[in-house]
């Protein structure tokens, strides 16, 4: 079985309750939770969230949720929370404050777990140009070998390019979506934070750091993950004029 789940935590310290904020008339889990079941490659759709308030909203609009513990800390460990007493081999987070991932990226993770057993972790990119973003360390930066193995996730810009003001031609934006095999994801959620991660505050080089290869795959659309109330409201102007 291949589950998808969507992390919500309604106890944000930057956006209090925002998985439930409006966005074009819906709460964000539920423009969330509609775009990505739509994917074909999903067995099941679950949200996995702290709050009875979220609970209630998703089974209002028809979806299926799970109440998980409120002190996890962090959102993977809230997916496999959801996930170990299920039946899943491999499980794609989705996060529920990025309300642009699409279907088709959901489902690229998941053939790509299907069609090669050797991948036990996948994640996305998408290419950019130029400065904007490349110096934010908000937006994170990932580099990769040439068969598409994650080298390395820094919210620095990377690849670093001597002289002022300068950019590479071509950068790649991290999309934080995630494909795991099961053992992978268990194993995962065991190990301690690791050196990298705490420096970045990025979970993936936990990963990287226990040797795991993560596969990164080329995204054909940009994301904008809901932070803030104006990340809202770019999203809100995205979405209509879709």
């Amino acid at each position: 079985m291949i589950l998808g789940v969507i992390p919500a935590r309604y106890g944000s310290a930057r956006f209090p309750g925002k998985v439930l904020a409006r966005l074009n008339g819906k709460p964000l889990i539920q423009v969330v939770w509609e775009r990505v079941s739509a994917a074909k490659r999903l067995n099941r759709l679950l949200v996995a969230t702290d709050h009875p308030k979220v609970i209630k909203v998703v089974e209002q609009f028809g979806g299926e949720a799970l109440l998980t513990g409120e002190n996890l800390n962090s959102g993977t460990d809230r997916v496999w929370a959801a996930a170990k007493g299920l039946d899943a081999q491999i499980i794609i987070n989705i996060q529920g404050d990025e309300p642009l991932v699409t279907p088709t990226l959901v489902d690229r993770l998941a053939e790509a777990m299907q069609e090669d057993q050797k991948v036990q972790m996948a994640t996305l990119r998408y290419p950019m140009k130029g400065l904007r973003g490349y110096t934010d360390p908000n937006v994170v930066k990932v580099v990769t070998d040439t068969q598409g193995w994650a080298l390395y996730f820094s919210r620095s810009p990377l690849p670093a390019v001597r002289g002022e003001h300068q950019s590479p031609s071509v950068w790649y934006k991290h999309i934080g979506v995630y494909g795991y095999r099961r053992k992978c994801l268990q194993q995962f959620v065991r190990w301690p934070v690791s050196s990298l991660e705490a420096a970045e505050k990025l979970e993936q080089l936990r990963a990287l750091e226990h040797g795991v290869r993560i596969r990164v795959l080329d995204s054909p659309v940009d994301t904008i993950g809901v932070d803030t109330l104006e990340d809202l409201r770019r999203v809100e102007l995205v979405l209509k004029d879709a």
